[in-house]
Formats: C-alpha cells, structure tokens, sequence
C-alpha cells in the first residue's frame, strides 16, 4: 500500500467521525441541508474523494474507492433517519399552527338572494301563468317599424323624437333602443294565429329625467291577449286580479279613461298607494294612487298591420312597470334604488320569498 493510499485511509476515517458528529447536532431543515451538501451532496467532501482516486497508485484504487463508497453510504443510512424525524416535526408544528378548533362557531357564508326586480318578474310569470299567460322575450334593440309602426304610432308622434327615444343608429333607419316591450305585440301576432295570451317582461329605455318614481332604464310587462269575444271586462278582470294577488284584497285599483295610439279605448291601471296608504306622499306624487301602467283593447289599426282581421278578433293589451310594483309591495320610496348597486338595500331583499 502506498503512502498516497494511507493517507486517503485516514481521510476516510478522520471525515466518518467528523459527519456522524455533526449529524447528531442538527435539529432543523436548513442544517440538515447544509450538512447533506458539505458530505454527501454532488460538491461535498465524498465526492472529493472519490475525484482524488486517480492520483493513487493503479493497485490502490479498488480498495480505496470501495471504502469511499462505503463511507457514503454509510452517511445517506445515518442522514434517512434524521431527514425523516426533522420532517415529521415540521408537519407536526404545522399541522398545530394550521388546525381548526372545531368548538367555534362556524362562520355562515353569504347567500346570494334574486334582485328584487327579478324576484318580482318571476312572481308575475306565475301569476299570469295561473291565467293563461305565456312568457315570451324580445330584443331590446328594435327598428322603427316594430317599436313605432306596427303599433299605430305615425312618425309625427312625440314618442320618436330624438329626446324620447335613445337612438343608436342612423336617425334615418330607426334603430333604437326599444322605449316599451310592446314591440313583442307585432312580432308575436306576426308569427302566431288567434287564441293569443301572452306577457313580455324586458327592460326598456327613454331619455328621462330621473327622480323618485322614474328611470331612463326601466322593467316592463307587456301583457296581450287576442281573441273572438274580448271585452274590457275581461281586461278589467285581469288587472284586477293581478292586484289582489299582489297587493292583496285591501287595495283600492282604479282604472281612468287615457289615450295610448295602440289601443282604443285607452285606461290607465293605478293602484292607492300602500307607502303613504293612499294619503299622498312623493312616491304617488301626492295624489295617493300610484300609476302602474296603461291598458286597453288593441286599436284595429293594430291588429289589421299583422294580417288580423279586427272585424273577427278584438284583444286587449297592458303595460305594467315591474319597478313600481316593487315599491308598491315592499314599501320602496325611490326607484332609483334597484340600479344604485347600494347592498345595504339588497340586502333587505335576502329573506324576500317569491
């Protein structure tokens, strides 16, 4: 054996020695790593030795690079162990920082609730289901001649002048932002033959000042129904149970002689106002009747643009404001409230069931 081969020998030793004591005083993840990369790591001190066999003697190097390897592994069997331990403490420290005391209360997460506009849209789905009614759904940007011209509105009527109607178009072609869910009464007739019995709940759009009781953007019920034999009492008999059943048998529904070019004759459907109890407050402008909407029979000009024959059929048609009908039920005082995105008021409608 050479004097090369003894003093590697010795290395062997002294280096045994030295990493199984420092082994013994590492207690935490960071010096265990660093003790893995001072001895057995690709830089550490075995690898070294096994580098260093090519200066010993061409005899010597079995031996001494099976003792290396042995050393080796050696170090990883007594590293395992503590890896583990070190490990096993970590995740029971974590495991007690990250636990969940189960005696607590539990927190209860937010529930959502509908809008109230659309809770009361889906109300009036039902009701007007009980009736008859079908649901249908329109678009809400119309051309003229669905939101003006089939409706018997000619095109001198206020309703489309540009300070009315929200126009995002060519004013030439008429392509507006639909100022009522009415536009639903043409296209539907247009597609369907009598018996008719539909409602159109959709939003709807004018250019209006805002205040307690009006929106530039607003929720509407279009209601028609077409038949032989329809009367105003059967329109009358309609609004009146919509009321009962929204309002209940206490409130007062009054219906008033109007004028609305897609019916004649013409009435406006108001209910006494349950906020100020029919005394007079801002909501119902002091009058103590809060307007819902307008009704009447369809004009015959109406049903002869579709193809109808207004000698054989007669219908009647509604429009109900759904904002309002909210503030009627549920006491609100300004409809500007429904789009203020405000989650105090929301949040008052969260136990609402419709």
């Amino acid at each position: 054996m050479t004097d090369g081969s003894h003093g590697l020998s010795a290395r062997i030793n002294e280096v045994r020695e030295q990493a199984i004591e420092e082994l013994k005083s590492v207690s935490d993840g960071e010096t265990l790593r660093d003790w893995e990369r001072k001895w057995i790591g690709p830089k550490g001190e075995i690898t070294s030795m096994l580098r260093s066999l090519g200066s010993l003697a061409k005899e010597d190097r079995p031996a001494a690079g099976r003792d290396a390897q042995a050393l080796r592994s050696k170090l990883e069997a007594a590293f395992t162990p503590v890896q583990e331990l070190i490990e096993r403490q970590q995740m029971e420290r974590r495991l007690a920082e990250e636990s969940i005391d189960v005696t607590l209360p539990g927190r209860r997460p937010d529930i959502g609730a509908a809008h109230p506009i659309s809770a009361m849209i889906d109300e009036l789905i039902e009701i007007f289901a009980h009736l008859g009614f079908q649901a249908v759904f329109g678009p809400e940007v119309e051309t003229g001649r669905y939101n003006f011209d089939l409706l018997n509105i000619p095109a001198d009527h206020p309703a489309r002048d540009v300070w009315d109607t929200i126009i995002i178009d060519d004013p030439a072609a008429e392509i507006v932002m639909r100022t009522h869910t009415s536009p639903m009464q043409a296209r539907t007739m247009e597609r369907l033959d009598p018996p008719i019995r539909v409602i159109v709940p959709g939003r709807s759009y004018r250019y209006e000042a805002q205040d307690a009781s009006h929106e530039w953007m607003f929720t509407q019920l279009e209601g028609l129904a077409v038949d032989t034999n329809i009367t105003m009492t059967d329109l009358k008999g309609v609004l009146q149970e919509l009321a009962r059943q929204l309002f209940g048998p206490e409130r007062r529904v009054r219906l008033r002689c109007d004028f609305f070019p897609f019916v004649e004759p013409g009435v406006d459907f108001a209910v006494d106002c349950a906020i100020c109890n029919g005394k007079g407050c801002r909501v119902c402008k002091h009058s103590g009747w809060l307007e819902m909407g307008g009704a009447g029979m369809v004009h015959p000009n109406v049903l002869r643009g579709v193809g109808y024959d207004p000698e054989k059929y007669t219908g009647f048609a509604f429009g109900l404001g759904f904002e309002r009908l909210v503030m009627m039920k549920y006491g609100v005082d300004d409809i500007r409230a429904f789009n203020g995105n405000d989650l105090r008021f929301l949040k008052k409608f969260a136990t609402v069931t419709i």
